[in-house]
């Protein structure tokens, strides 16, 4: 079942550094909302209600709803800054969607029955690589996120990005390389007699001494 969210917000008319602290000191988050063909707005929400919001996951992927007064519009986060040492948010760009124009977006992956794998039943290990990836869509065909079924990967296989499952309406975003591994099943390592590294359960030659 797909999450709706609201984010209130309100105008903002000062700019600059200092009008963003005093923003802050009053428990707001300074943000703007740009895209749509329109001009970028200055705004300004609570912060509670955004960190309360940021808990979920589908909020960094979700068409929200932006309130701005008396006026509501669809919008996707597309930056966050965040104070490097302390739990706040310093800053958010809202992008707004139209229901005809493609978005990029990154998405979290879910991988699926990690445990009952078969590579993991063996005694391999799964290595996850990438944990979201960016994609291209019409709002309506945003996923929440995308499902990795690791059931059937054995010991050595890999699932690269362009194997990545994807629902219809759905696509890669231009990547430098689209068979960059997302998840590996490794063998388990154990080490020779000469304090070296050797990964279990992959094949391997044997040899006889000769007298």
């Amino acid at each position: 079942m797909s999450v709706s969210f609201d984010v209130n917000a309100q105008p903002r008319h000062d700019a600059g550094k200092g009008a963003s602290r005093r923003l802050r000191r009053q428990g707001m988050v300074p943000a703007v909302v740009y895209g749509g063909r329109r001009e970028p707005e200055m705004i300004s929400l609570l912060h509670n209600e955004l960190i309360q919001n940021l808990e979920h996951e589908a909020f960094y992927s979700r068409i929200l709803d932006l309130k701005v007064a008396d006026k509501a519009e669809k919008v996707v986060i597309k930056d966050l800054q965040r104070h490097p040492a302390k739990p706040f948010i310093l800053h958010v760009d809202f992008q707004r969607v139209s229901a005809d124009e493609k978005i990029r977006m990154m998405v979290p992956l879910h991988f699926l029955n990690e445990g009952g794998a078969k590579g993991v039943k063996a005694g391999g290990v799964v290595s996850r690589n990438l944990t979201e990836i960016e994609i291209t869509c019409l709002p309506k065909d945003l996923p929440e996120y995308i499902d990795v079924d690791l059931l059937e990967m054995d010991i050595g296989d890999i699932v690269h990005l362009s194997q990545v499952p994807l629902t219809e309406g759905v696509a890669l975003a231009h990547a430098p390389d689209p068979d960059v591994p997302v998840v590996i099943v490794h063998g388990a390592q154990v080490h020779d007699e000469e304090g070296g590294q050797e990964e279990a359960g992959g094949e391997g030659e044997s040899t006889e001494s000769e007298s």
